[in-house]
């Protein structure tokens, strides 16, 4: 994921453009060097170059996140359901018959906090929630690389490609719903480390959200495992057929 944020609109989409052309750079020299070698599977070598460079920088950004933990005094939370209320001192009104705009009173959602000075046990939640994010973001790319391997093997329906989709499927399900309810556990716990339980801004209640983009992801990879599986026992029974066509013809050869 690209993410970057200045005063001016030109420098982020700037930016986002330089990540996306090393992407580019990257997959026209596999093409290359594909077309060098007289490669016929030039869209698979850069899939699996692609994956493989995501995976290894996931790697290391786990890390870099583990390193944190113990290195630094801050903590970096992201969580999309924090709901907190505004100040009491903010000027707002609730009544609905005025004569010019007005700012509701209510309370606002938070995405991402910083908190300096923070406790062991609260950097140690926050680094379990970039990690789960981490890996969840991780895991289509693992099983790129799976299928792409064992395509290359000539392997494509394989009990290795199913039972990698599988155990994707569920690793995605548990990495995603890790990082909702950690990023939330988090949100919260670090907000009551700041502030005192007198204070309006300290949350009373844990608010924890999940979202249907794991269970929809892990639907997905299940729904694909099962058309492996389907594919690898047709390819089972094609080569049984061949294998009796086979001995059908040799038994007939001395009877001709």
């Amino acid at each position: 994921m690209f993410a970057y944020s200045s005063r001016e609109l030109g420098p982020s989409l700037l930016f986002i453009a330089a990540g996306l052309a090393v992407i580019a750079v990257i997959v026209a020299i596999v093409v290359w060097r594909g077309k060098r070698r007289g490669s016929r599977t030039l869209t698979i070598d850069a899939a699996l170059t692609v994956s493989g460079w995501w995976v290894t920088l996931s790697a290391l950004g786990a890390i870099m996140i583990v390193i944190k933990i113990f290195a630094t005094d801050w903590a970096e939370i992201a969580s999309t359901s924090l709901w907190v209320p505004w100040p009491s001192d903010l000027a707002c009104s609730d009544d609905f018959e005025t004569t010019g705009a007005v700012l509701r009173c209510g309370g606002g959602t938070i995405e991402n906090i910083t908190v300096g000075g923070a406790s062991l046990g609260l950097r140690a939640l926050a680094g379990a929630a970039q990690l789960s994010n981490l890996a969840f973001t991780t895991m289509p790319a693992a099983m790129i690389m799976v299928i792409c391997f064992q395509t290359l093997r000539g392997r494509a329906f394989s009990q290795t490609v199913s039972r990698g989709l599988t155990i994707g499927a569920i690793g995605v399900l548990v990495f995603g719903l890790a990082s909702d309810i950690f990023g939330g556990i988090a949100a919260t716990a670090g907000l009551r480390e700041v502030f005192p339980p007198d204070s309006e801004w300290y949350p009373m209640t844990f608010q924890l959200t999940v979202t249907p983009l794991p269970f929809a992801a892990a639907l997905g990879l299940i729904a694909l495992a099962a058309v492996f599986r389907q594919g690898l026992r047709l390819e089972q029974e094609r080569e049984r057929l061949q294998r009796e066509k086979d001995a059908l013809l040799k038994d007939t050869e001395g009877l001709v």
